[in-house]
């Protein structure tokens, strides 16, 4: 059994929700002070204690080189982040300089104008080459860079060594394979699902998507529009809600299920398998699959391929209004540099978005390569507009497919879903 580094709940929440303030004005004095008070917004935890004792060491370290500047650290609560940014947009004498976020609350906090583009910042660090791609895409609104990934989080398929062993399976190398084997497992094992598959979990579903070729939306124009309704999308909506059957996971039982809910049916001992996250591995640790499970990527639609993950995580920006913009870039090159993202992961498990970072974690501990594998087998994002965080609230995916794990046929129902989203999206 692989055994796990202990992870906050916290990041759970800052993976999975986006929300952002409404359009503000905000203002710019065009002052760059390289002395003073740098003020610092980073997200509270439910144990602070780990990434306090990181943050503090990359503070002395950068006021050690910086003989004249104070950094002044605030912790604020993830639920009241969109009050506390609609506030510092709208009052530059109370915004810090330096803010981590969550990369689903960019495109609302650009549309704002409220973050500096960093753009010319990473095309001029010469670390930056070594950041992940895919993860940096996330950091991108318009193809402009607002924010340095400091940490990242994906999903893979957890699966429980004992049935599979009892059974003679092996884990799936397709996704193919992966509907076969819950249906067997079920079949055999009625007492348990063949895999949790949540109908409200729309971040299990989105690799499915996207390994069918399938886009949720796409832009021209100027604005997006939803291709949930395509061909390719509906290949990899089908194969998912083909999970909530009563073969493998019942609609009356799984349709409902969220995310957390789903983790918390293999956790508990009631699923042979699961997508969960990096983040999810305390849970699963401290319930009945205990000691009896393992982790591989989610596979593909072919055969040995890798599915692209949802790539969540939090970044740090600067927030257009500072008038110590240059030393904030500094200070986020040190905090969310290798050497601190290394030690992040060391106090916290987030995972580094850092390519060679990652490699080295991972040789130091193997039960993260499956994470690590899933990040550089390259990873996707959710559109980058404020649309999003009204589509995500409106449950429009989770419906779509809990209509059809209750029947409804499965053009009809992406078609009304993306008949929805495209009215989210407007001309954005």
């Amino acid at each position: 059994m692989r055994f796990w580094k202990l992870a906050t709940a916290a990041i759970v929440a800052t993976l999975l929700v986006g929300c952002g303030p409404p359009q503000v004005d905000q203002s710019n004095s065009g002052a760059d002070s390289r002395t003073g008070t740098l003020r610092v917004w980073l997200f509270d935890e439910a144990n602070r204690d780990p990434k306090e004792k990181v943050v503090n060491a990359a503070v002395e370290e950068f006021e050690k080189n910086h003989r004249d500047v104070t950094v002044e650290v605030r912790y604020i609560a993830v639920d009241t982040r969109s009050e506390r940014f609609t506030g510092a947009f709208n009052d530059p004498s109370s915004a810090p300089d330096v803010a981590e976020f969550g990369n689903t609350d960019l495109a609302s906090y650009v549309t704002a104008g409220g973050m500096s583009d960093l753009t010319g910042m990473i095309e001029d660090w010469p670390a930056a080459t070594d950041l992940s791609d895919s993860v940096l895409d996330t950091a991108k609104v318009d193809d402009k860079v607002y924010g340095v990934p400091w940490f990242t989080g994906v999903r893979a398929l957890y699966y429980r060594t004992d049935v599979f062993d009892e059974l003679g399976l092996e884990p799936p190398r397709s996704l193919g394979e992966l509907v076969e084997t819950a249906r067997r497992i079920r079949s055999e094992r009625p007492d348990m699902y063949g895999i949790a598959a949540g109908g409200k979990y729309t971040y299990a579903m989105m690799p499915f998507i996207w390994a069918a070729g399938g886009e949720l939306a796409e832009r021209g124009n100027g604005s997006w529009r939803s291709a949930i309704d395509g061909e390719a999308s509906r290949r990899g909506v089908r194969t998912y809600t083909s999970l909530l059957d009563p073969a493998i996971c019942p609609p009356d039982q799984c349709a409902q299920l969220t995310g957390t809910e789903s983790v918390q049916a293999f956790a508990g001992g009631k699923a042979a398998m699961t997508i969960g996250g990096d983040f999810n591995r305390t849970a699963v640790n401290q319930g009945a699959a205990g000691d009896k499970y393992d982790v591989v990527p989610l596979p593909g639609q072919r055969t040995g391929s890798i599915a692209p993950a949802f790539a969540g995580g939090n970044l740090l920006g600067v927030l257009r209004s500072s008038d110590h913009s240059t030393l904030a870039q500094e200070f986020i090159k040190v905090l969310a540099g290798k050497k601190y993202q290394r030690r992040m992961y060391e106090a916290m498990s987030y995972l580094p978005t850092f390519e060679d970072v990652q490699d080295r974690v991972a040789a130091d501990d193997p039960a993260v390569e499956p994470f690590i594998d899933t990040l550089q087998a390259g990873t996707r994002f959710v559109p980058s507009t404020p649309a999003w965080s009204e589509i995500d609230a409106q449950e429009i995916l989770p419906t779509m497919a809990q209509r059809i794990a209750t029947g409804e046929e499965v053009r009809p129902a992406t078609q009304r879903a993306a008949e929805r989203m495209n009215s989210a999206f407007g001309d954005r």
